[in-house]
């Protein structure tokens, strides 16, 4: 079972006219997040990006960017790992504000 992190929050963005078809973001992605579509990679499923940032270190071409360590799908992990809530402060500063 594949698990999806919070909708719409993954900083991963792929920059298609930099990709070469290589699949080297493929292999090293643990959700597969990313597949090939006419020699190209695309997002599969942006929702199951926990912003690792694997696919952007391998990518030998600069086509994928994700700010790893930062944003929901971070928090959600330091979350579990410390069995606190998890906040991702996208609030805005605002109190009592969610995603």
């Amino acid at each position: 079972m594949k698990h999806r992190y919070l909708k719409n929050v993954s900083t991963l963005t792929l920059k298609t006219e930099k990709c070469t078809g290589c699949g080297r973001c493929l292999e090293v992605c643990p959700h597969q997040v990313l597949g090939l579509k006419c020699k190209k990679a695309e997002i599969l499923d942006i929702d199951l990006c926990m912003e690792c940032g694997a696919c952007a270190r391998n990518c030998p071409f600069e086509a994928i960017d994700v700010k790893s360590g930062v944003g929901c799908a971070s928090a959600v992990i330091t979350g579990w790992l410390t069995g606190t809530e998890p906040s991702c402060d996208c609030s805005g500063g605002s109190s009592g504000g969610c995603c």
